[in-house]
């Protein structure tokens, strides 16, 4: 069940084309926000628009390597021409974590997973903030970090570091613009069920069967939309006393 938090409101989601991203997006619209998908898969970002749409909702589709301040920038832009502003950044976009020991890391992928999951994120609310301190009127930003920004994980030296510091970012920016009324939160989901944990799944021949209970008090893998929850509620004014604080959508993984 759904109820319209979000009217009159816009929002971007990166990362939005799959996954957590995908669900939050389509969330965000059943919540009458006016959404900005934004991903580098343009096919697949454009289905979740019809998807949108059929049900309803308002959406529109933007191409965007996070990691490009100019296209970050334009993003921006994008939202403000479609819909007339921004009230809500849910910062999601990120890429598939390392597999290798920190001894042997891949020096290339490094530079990749870090331009996005760190940099990137910094520049998607360097420039959502430029656009609602301009506004005027507060907001929320919603940084999306992991399980593995709080409990590190073997052979995903580039990511744990790179969540790591999205919490980090996120408690920057909560005490920066506190006063101007923009809100800034994270979520950290745990093992949830997306195309990202199933290919990791494969990649190291694991079972859902043996591997939830071992990242789950729930012995279950979330659901994305159980994420976007989280999101939702963050981004809504019921979160109006909230910022620089995490939401674990972990199941009680990082509570042991």
């Amino acid at each position: 069940m759904t109820f319209p938090i979000l009217e009159d409101k816009v929002a971007i989601v990166t990362g939005a084309a799959m996954g957590m991203g995908k669900a939050t997006a389509i969330l965000f619209a059943e919540s009458k926000a006016k959404v900005v998908i934004a991903d580098f898969n343009e096919e697949k970002g454009q289905e979740v628009v019809e998807e949108v749409k059929q049900a309803g909702g308002q959406a529109a589709f933007i191409k965007v390597d996070i990691s490009d301040s100019a296209q970050v920038k334009q993003m921006v832009q994008f939202a403000v021409d479609q819909f007339g502003k921004l009230d809500i950044a849910v910062n999601n976009a990120a890429l598939t974590p390392d597999d290798k020991p920190a001894s042997e890391f891949d020096e290339d992928y490094w530079d990749k997973l870090i331009s996005v999951d760190l940099t990137g994120t910094a520049l998607c609310m360097k420039y959502e903030l430029q656009q609602l301190l301009e506004q005027g009127n507060g907001g929320s930003i919603v940084n999306i970090s992991s399980v593995s920004g709080f409990r590190p994980q073997p052979n995903n030296i580039a990511y744990v570091a790179a969540k790591h510091g999205v919490v980090g970012m996120t408690k920057v920016a909560a005490l920066e613009n506190g006063p101007q009324n923009i809100r800034v939160n994270t979520v950290a989901p745990g093992a949830i069920d997306t195309p990202m944990l199933r290919g990791a799944l494969e990649q190291f021949n694991h079972t859902e069967e043996e591997y939830a209970p071992q990242l789950s008090l729930l012995n279950r893998f979330g659901q994305a939309r159980e994420v976007a929850q989280a999101s939702l509620w963050l981004a809504s004014d019921a979160a109006s006393y909230v910022t620089g604080t995490t939401i674990h959508a972990d199941a009680g993984y990082t509570s042991r």
